[in-house]
Protein backbone atom coordinates (compact mmCIF):
# COMPACT_ATOMS: atom_id res chain seq x y z
CA UNK A 1 0.00 0.00 0.00
CA UNK A 2 1.57 3.27 -0.86
CA UNK A 3 1.36 6.13 1.80
CA UNK A 4 -0.38 8.61 0.72
CA UNK A 5 2.02 11.35 3.15
CA UNK A 6 4.83 10.06 1.13
CA UNK A 7 6.91 12.26 -1.26
CA UNK A 8 9.07 11.66 -4.32
CA UNK A 9 12.83 11.10 -3.99
CA UNK A 10 14.44 14.59 -2.95
CA UNK A 11 11.31 16.86 -2.75
CA UNK A 12 10.46 17.94 0.62
CA UNK A 13 7.82 20.06 2.70
CA UNK A 14 9.59 23.09 4.49
CA UNK A 15 8.63 23.22 8.18
CA UNK A 16 7.24 26.33 9.64
CA UNK A 17 11.10 26.90 10.98
CA UNK A 18 12.67 26.14 8.16
CA UNK A 19 9.96 28.15 5.80
CA UNK A 20 10.26 31.24 7.79
CA UNK A 21 14.24 30.90 7.55
CA UNK A 22 13.81 31.08 3.73
CA UNK A 23 11.39 34.00 3.87
CA UNK A 24 13.32 35.61 5.87
CA UNK A 25 16.46 35.44 3.25
CA UNK A 26 14.06 35.46 0.19
CA UNK A 27 13.51 39.29 1.57
CA UNK A 28 16.67 39.83 2.89
CA UNK A 29 18.33 39.25 -0.35
CA UNK A 30 15.76 40.66 -2.44
CA UNK A 31 16.01 44.06 -0.80
CA UNK A 32 19.26 44.33 -1.07
CA UNK A 33 19.04 43.53 -4.66
CA UNK A 34 16.74 46.14 -5.23
CA UNK A 35 19.31 48.86 -3.67
CA UNK A 36 21.63 47.81 -6.35
CA UNK A 37 19.05 48.46 -8.68
CA UNK A 38 17.74 45.00 -10.00
CA UNK A 39 14.39 45.18 -10.82
CA UNK A 40 12.30 42.10 -9.81
CA UNK A 41 10.28 40.12 -12.29
CA UNK A 42 8.28 36.67 -12.11
CA UNK A 43 8.21 34.58 -14.93
CA UNK A 44 5.75 31.55 -15.04
CA UNK A 45 6.44 27.77 -14.15
CA UNK A 46 6.27 26.36 -17.37
CA UNK A 47 6.62 27.82 -21.08
CA UNK A 48 6.67 25.95 -24.47
CA UNK A 49 9.60 23.63 -24.39
CA UNK A 50 10.87 24.94 -27.65
CA UNK A 51 11.23 28.78 -26.54
CA UNK A 52 12.47 27.20 -22.72
CA UNK A 53 15.21 24.85 -23.62
CA UNK A 54 17.87 26.16 -25.72
CA UNK A 55 18.80 23.98 -28.43
CA UNK A 56 22.76 24.02 -27.65
CA UNK A 57 21.66 23.42 -23.90
CA UNK A 58 21.85 19.69 -23.18
CA UNK A 59 22.43 19.54 -19.84
CA UNK A 60 18.97 21.94 -19.29
CA UNK A 61 17.37 19.53 -21.17
CA UNK A 62 18.01 16.67 -19.64
CA UNK A 63 17.35 18.16 -16.05
CA UNK A 64 13.73 18.99 -17.15
CA UNK A 65 10.53 18.00 -17.12
CA UNK A 66 8.20 18.38 -19.70
CA UNK A 67 4.42 17.15 -21.02
CA UNK A 68 2.02 17.70 -23.85
CA UNK A 69 -0.54 21.01 -23.43
CA UNK A 70 -3.66 19.40 -23.40
CA UNK A 71 -5.24 23.47 -24.81
CA UNK A 72 -2.63 24.02 -27.52
CA UNK A 73 -0.93 19.97 -28.06
CA UNK A 74 2.17 21.52 -27.90
CA UNK A 75 5.40 20.33 -25.39
CA UNK A 76 5.32 22.08 -22.46
CA UNK A 77 8.54 22.36 -20.22
CA UNK A 78 8.30 22.79 -16.37
CA UNK A 79 10.88 25.67 -16.05
CA UNK A 80 14.50 23.74 -14.12
CA UNK A 81 16.51 27.30 -14.73
CA UNK A 82 14.71 30.58 -14.45
CA UNK A 83 17.62 32.53 -16.26
CA UNK A 84 16.69 31.82 -19.86
CA UNK A 85 13.27 33.75 -18.78
CA UNK A 86 14.77 36.54 -17.75
CA UNK A 87 16.73 36.82 -20.87
CA UNK A 88 13.25 36.24 -22.92
CA UNK A 89 11.72 39.08 -20.93
CA UNK A 90 15.14 41.30 -21.20
CA UNK A 91 15.07 40.43 -25.43
CA UNK A 92 11.37 40.40 -26.02
CA UNK A 93 9.04 42.25 -23.20
CA UNK A 94 11.04 45.12 -21.80
CA UNK A 95 13.20 45.53 -25.17
CA UNK A 96 15.60 48.59 -23.58
CA UNK A 97 18.00 50.06 -24.54
CA UNK A 98 20.45 50.72 -21.99
CA UNK A 99 21.57 48.18 -19.28
CA UNK A 100 18.78 46.89 -17.85
CA UNK A 101 19.68 45.26 -13.94
CA UNK A 102 16.86 42.32 -13.43
CA UNK A 103 16.37 40.10 -10.33
CA UNK A 104 13.78 36.73 -9.34
CA UNK A 105 13.28 34.36 -6.89
CA UNK A 106 10.84 31.06 -7.79
CA UNK A 107 10.45 27.01 -7.73
CA UNK A 108 12.43 25.33 -10.03
CA UNK A 109 12.19 21.72 -10.71
CA UNK A 110 15.02 19.19 -12.09
CA UNK A 111 14.55 15.26 -13.26
CA UNK A 112 17.23 14.42 -10.74
CA UNK A 113 19.03 16.26 -7.92
CA UNK A 114 21.83 18.09 -8.99
CA UNK A 115 24.39 16.17 -6.13
CA UNK A 116 23.46 13.90 -3.27
CA UNK A 117 21.49 16.38 -0.38
CA UNK A 118 20.18 18.42 -3.35
CA UNK A 119 16.63 19.45 -3.74
CA UNK A 120 14.97 18.57 -7.30
CA UNK A 121 12.97 21.53 -6.22
CA UNK A 122 15.46 24.44 -5.59
CA UNK A 123 14.03 28.10 -4.75
CA UNK A 124 15.94 29.83 -7.22
CA UNK A 125 17.12 33.23 -6.45
CA UNK A 126 19.40 35.23 -8.96
CA UNK A 127 20.26 38.46 -10.48
CA UNK A 128 21.00 39.30 -13.86
CA UNK A 129 22.49 41.98 -15.43
CA UNK A 130 22.21 43.05 -19.20
CA UNK A 131 23.53 45.54 -22.13
CA UNK A 132 27.07 45.64 -20.71
CA UNK A 133 29.31 43.43 -22.52
CA UNK A 134 32.34 44.64 -20.94
CA UNK A 135 34.41 42.82 -17.70
CA UNK A 136 32.56 46.07 -15.44
CA UNK A 137 29.48 43.80 -15.61
CA UNK A 138 31.15 40.36 -14.45
CA UNK A 139 32.78 42.57 -11.39
CA UNK A 140 29.30 44.00 -10.21
CA UNK A 141 27.65 40.72 -10.43
CA UNK A 142 30.59 38.98 -8.31
CA UNK A 143 30.81 41.57 -5.94
CA UNK A 144 26.55 41.26 -5.02
CA UNK A 145 27.20 37.69 -4.79
CA UNK A 146 29.40 37.97 -2.19
CA UNK A 147 27.35 41.06 -0.55
CA UNK A 148 24.16 38.17 -1.29
CA UNK A 149 26.13 35.36 0.96
CA UNK A 150 27.29 37.54 3.76
CA UNK A 151 23.63 38.88 4.18
CA UNK A 152 23.56 35.37 4.85
CA UNK A 153 26.03 34.86 7.14
CA UNK A 154 27.88 32.65 5.15
CA UNK A 155 30.60 34.81 3.73
CA UNK A 156 32.44 32.82 1.15
CA UNK A 157 35.16 30.98 1.87
CA UNK A 158 36.49 30.70 -1.96
CA UNK A 159 34.78 32.30 -5.36
CA UNK A 160 36.52 30.04 -8.23
CA UNK A 161 36.72 31.56 -11.33
CA UNK A 162 37.19 30.21 -14.87
CA UNK A 163 36.39 31.34 -18.50
CA UNK A 164 34.60 28.91 -20.98
CA UNK A 165 36.23 31.27 -23.97
CA UNK A 166 39.86 29.30 -23.37
CA UNK A 167 37.70 25.64 -23.67
CA UNK A 168 35.91 27.26 -27.17
CA UNK A 169 39.26 28.43 -28.39
CA UNK A 170 41.14 25.22 -27.96
CA UNK A 171 38.51 23.55 -29.32
CA UNK A 172 37.55 25.61 -32.72
CA UNK A 173 37.75 24.18 -35.80
CA UNK A 174 38.20 20.59 -34.68
CA UNK A 175 35.02 19.38 -36.04
CA UNK A 176 34.56 16.72 -33.08
CA UNK A 177 32.50 14.11 -33.06
CA UNK A 178 28.78 14.60 -31.64
CA UNK A 179 29.01 14.57 -28.19
CA UNK A 180 32.87 14.20 -27.94
CA UNK A 181 32.51 17.59 -26.77
CA UNK A 182 30.18 17.06 -23.62
CA UNK A 183 32.69 14.07 -22.85
CA UNK A 184 35.78 16.72 -22.85
CA UNK A 185 34.18 18.92 -20.63
CA UNK A 186 32.65 16.21 -18.47
CA UNK A 187 36.36 14.99 -18.34
CA UNK A 188 37.96 18.32 -17.59
CA UNK A 189 35.52 19.26 -14.75
CA UNK A 190 36.39 15.81 -13.10
CA UNK A 191 40.18 16.53 -13.31
CA UNK A 192 40.11 12.36 -15.60
CA UNK A 193 43.36 12.91 -16.83
CA UNK A 194 43.54 9.21 -18.02
CA UNK A 195 39.96 10.17 -19.81
CA UNK A 196 41.63 13.22 -21.09
CA UNK A 197 44.24 11.81 -22.60
CA UNK A 198 42.50 9.25 -24.28
CA UNK A 199 39.49 11.28 -25.83
CA UNK A 200 42.25 14.21 -26.81
CA UNK A 201 45.02 11.24 -28.50
CA UNK A 202 44.05 11.89 -32.30
CA UNK A 203 43.76 15.43 -32.05
CA UNK A 204 46.41 18.19 -33.15
CA UNK A 205 49.24 18.90 -30.97
CA UNK A 206 48.24 22.46 -29.54
CA UNK A 207 45.08 21.61 -28.24
CA UNK A 208 45.54 18.23 -27.19
CA UNK A 209 48.24 19.73 -25.30
CA UNK A 210 46.56 22.88 -23.65
CA UNK A 211 43.01 20.87 -22.51
CA UNK A 212 45.47 18.49 -20.95
CA UNK A 213 46.99 21.21 -19.21
CA UNK A 214 43.83 22.73 -18.41
CA UNK A 215 43.05 20.32 -15.26
CA UNK A 216 46.52 21.15 -13.37
CA UNK A 217 45.81 25.08 -13.83
CA UNK A 218 44.00 26.24 -10.57
CA UNK A 219 44.97 28.16 -7.26
CA UNK A 220 45.95 31.61 -6.74
CA UNK A 221 46.43 34.47 -9.33
CA UNK A 222 49.93 33.44 -10.36
CA UNK A 223 47.33 30.47 -12.11
CA UNK A 224 46.96 33.41 -15.10
CA UNK A 225 50.40 33.58 -15.48
CA UNK A 226 51.79 29.96 -15.80
CA UNK A 227 48.26 29.86 -18.01
CA UNK A 228 49.70 32.24 -20.22
CA UNK A 229 53.39 30.78 -20.71
CA UNK A 230 52.13 26.97 -21.36
CA UNK A 231 48.70 27.49 -22.88
CA UNK A 232 48.50 28.56 -26.49
CA UNK A 233 49.15 31.87 -27.66
CA UNK A 234 45.74 32.58 -29.14
CA UNK A 235 44.17 35.59 -29.35
CA UNK A 236 40.95 34.37 -28.03
CA UNK A 237 43.13 32.78 -24.88
CA UNK A 238 45.13 36.06 -24.32
CA UNK A 239 42.15 38.08 -23.83
CA UNK A 240 40.22 35.50 -21.83
CA UNK A 241 43.37 35.52 -19.37
CA UNK A 242 43.40 39.22 -19.21
CA UNK A 243 40.01 39.66 -18.43
CA UNK A 244 40.55 37.00 -15.27
CA UNK A 245 43.68 39.36 -14.35
CA UNK A 246 41.91 42.44 -14.46
CA UNK A 247 39.01 40.81 -12.41
CA UNK A 248 41.83 39.64 -9.64
CA UNK A 249 43.00 42.88 -9.57
CA UNK A 250 39.63 44.52 -9.34
CA UNK A 251 38.33 42.29 -6.44
CA UNK A 252 41.54 41.60 -4.70
CA UNK A 253 39.41 42.01 -1.01
CA UNK A 254 37.48 39.33 -2.01
CA UNK A 255 38.74 35.55 -1.90
CA UNK A 256 39.32 34.47 -5.60
CA UNK A 257 40.81 31.49 -6.76
CA UNK A 258 41.41 30.52 -10.25
CA UNK A 259 40.07 26.63 -12.56
CA UNK A 260 40.87 26.88 -15.49
CA UNK A 261 39.07 23.49 -16.25
CA UNK A 262 35.93 24.66 -14.38
CA UNK A 263 33.56 24.69 -17.21
CA UNK A 264 30.18 24.03 -15.63
CA UNK A 265 27.07 24.58 -17.79
CA UNK A 266 29.86 25.54 -21.20
CA UNK A 267 26.81 25.09 -23.09
CA UNK A 268 25.11 28.39 -21.24
CA UNK A 269 28.27 30.58 -20.96
CA UNK A 270 30.19 32.35 -22.68
CA UNK A 271 32.88 34.30 -21.19
CA UNK A 272 33.71 34.47 -17.23
CA UNK A 273 32.13 31.82 -14.79
CA UNK A 274 32.12 31.54 -11.45
CA UNK A 275 31.45 29.42 -8.73
CA UNK A 276 31.23 30.65 -4.81
CA UNK A 277 32.08 28.01 -1.60
CA UNK A 278 31.49 28.83 1.96
CA UNK A 279 33.31 26.71 4.61
CA UNK A 280 30.16 24.65 5.63
CA UNK A 281 29.68 23.32 2.34
CA UNK A 282 31.43 20.86 0.20
CA UNK A 283 29.81 21.99 -2.97
CA UNK A 284 28.83 25.43 -4.83
CA UNK A 285 26.38 27.84 -3.11
CA UNK A 286 26.08 30.07 -6.05
CA UNK A 287 26.99 29.60 -9.99
CA UNK A 288 27.29 32.74 -12.37
CA UNK A 289 28.96 33.65 -15.56
CA UNK A 290 28.07 35.18 -18.55
CA UNK A 291 25.64 34.43 -20.95
CA UNK A 292 26.10 36.95 -24.05
CA UNK A 293 23.96 34.67 -26.49
CA UNK A 294 20.69 33.56 -24.97
CA UNK A 295 18.69 36.35 -25.95
CA UNK A 296 19.32 35.71 -29.83
CA UNK A 297 17.00 33.25 -29.52
CA UNK A 298 14.02 35.57 -28.49
CA UNK A 299 14.76 37.86 -31.19
CA UNK A 300 17.22 40.46 -29.73
CA UNK A 301 21.09 38.98 -28.28
CA UNK A 302 22.21 41.38 -25.67
CA UNK A 303 25.59 40.92 -23.32
CA UNK A 304 24.37 39.38 -20.08
CA UNK A 305 26.08 38.34 -16.99
CA UNK A 306 24.41 37.26 -13.28
CA UNK A 307 24.27 34.45 -10.95
CA UNK A 308 21.61 32.01 -9.18
CA UNK A 309 22.00 29.99 -5.75
CA UNK A 310 19.37 27.89 -3.75
CA UNK A 311 17.36 29.42 -1.56
CA UNK A 312 16.37 26.10 0.53
CA UNK A 313 20.25 25.55 0.30
CA UNK A 314 21.32 28.45 1.91
CA UNK A 315 18.29 28.32 4.45
CA UNK A 316 20.05 24.79 6.03
CA UNK A 317 23.63 26.26 6.13
CA UNK A 318 22.39 29.97 7.79
CA UNK A 319 22.21 30.49 11.30
CA UNK A 320 18.56 29.52 12.30
CA UNK A 321 16.83 32.69 13.41
CA UNK A 322 14.65 32.05 16.55
CA UNK A 323 11.18 33.04 16.29
CA UNK A 324 9.49 35.40 18.52
CA UNK A 325 6.90 34.09 21.05
CA UNK A 326 3.67 34.58 20.56
CA UNK A 327 0.97 36.45 23.08
CA UNK A 328 -2.39 34.46 23.35
CA UNK A 329 -5.32 36.52 23.68
CA UNK A 330 -8.14 35.14 25.68
CA UNK A 331 -11.40 33.93 24.28
CA UNK A 332 -14.29 35.72 23.46
CA UNK A 333 -13.09 39.12 21.73
CA UNK A 334 -15.01 41.68 22.89
CA UNK A 335 -14.20 45.58 21.39
CA UNK A 336 -11.46 46.49 23.97
CA UNK A 337 -9.84 43.65 23.52
CA UNK A 338 -9.91 43.42 19.96
CA UNK A 339 -8.34 46.99 19.89
CA UNK A 340 -5.92 46.17 22.30
CA UNK A 341 -4.81 43.06 19.83
CA UNK A 342 -4.89 45.62 17.04
CA UNK A 343 -2.46 47.54 18.75
CA UNK A 344 -0.35 45.23 19.91
CA UNK A 345 -0.34 43.32 15.93
CA UNK A 346 0.44 46.73 14.82
CA UNK A 347 3.84 47.17 17.22
CA UNK A 348 5.10 43.65 15.68
CA UNK A 349 3.59 41.56 18.35
CA UNK A 350 1.97 38.04 17.22
CA UNK A 351 -1.25 37.49 18.72
CA UNK A 352 -3.19 34.50 18.39
CA UNK A 353 -6.75 33.76 19.58
CA UNK A 354 -7.11 31.17 22.44
CA UNK A 355 -10.02 29.23 20.47
CA UNK A 356 -12.57 27.52 22.76
CA UNK A 357 -11.37 23.85 23.75
CA UNK A 358 -7.81 23.82 23.37
CA UNK A 359 -6.42 24.84 26.96
CA UNK A 360 -2.88 22.88 27.14
CA UNK A 361 -1.83 23.04 23.93
CA UNK A 362 -0.69 26.71 23.25
CA UNK A 363 2.94 26.25 23.72
CA UNK A 364 3.32 24.08 20.73
CA UNK A 365 1.27 27.16 18.82
CA UNK A 366 3.90 29.38 19.51
CA UNK A 367 2.77 30.97 22.29
CA UNK A 368 4.72 32.29 25.31
CA UNK A 369 2.94 35.11 26.62
CA UNK A 370 -1.03 35.90 27.44
CA UNK A 371 -3.05 38.77 27.74
CA UNK A 372 -4.99 39.20 30.93
CA UNK A 373 -6.80 42.59 31.55
CA UNK A 374 -7.21 43.56 35.38
CA UNK A 375 -9.26 46.54 36.69
CA UNK A 376 -9.81 47.38 33.44
CA UNK A 377 -6.31 47.33 31.74
CA UNK A 378 -4.10 45.21 29.72
CA UNK A 379 -0.77 43.16 30.85
CA UNK A 380 0.85 40.76 29.17
CA UNK A 381 1.97 38.09 31.57
CA UNK A 382 3.92 34.35 31.18
CA UNK A 383 1.99 31.65 29.79
CA UNK A 384 0.81 29.79 32.39
CA UNK A 385 0.03 26.14 30.86
CA UNK A 386 0.44 22.94 31.72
Amino acid sequence: MTHAWLLPEAIEDLLPAEAAQVEALRRRLLDEFSLHGYQLVAPPMLEFADALLCESGRDLDLRSFKLVDQLSGRTLALRADITPQVSRIDAHLLNRRGVTRLCYCGSVLHTRPSSLLASREPLQIGAELYGHADIEADHEVIRLLARALRLAELPPSRIDLGHVGIFRALTAGLKLAPGVDQQLFEALQAKDLPTLRELTADLPAPARDGLLTLPTLYGGVEVLTGAAVCLPGLPEISSALADLLRLANELSDLPLSFDLADLRGYHYHSGVVFAAYCDDSPTALALGGRYDSIGERYGRGRPATGFSLDLRALARLSTPQTAPGAILAPWPEDAAMHDEIARLRASGEVVIAALPGHSGSWREAGCDRQLTQRNDKWFIEPLEEN
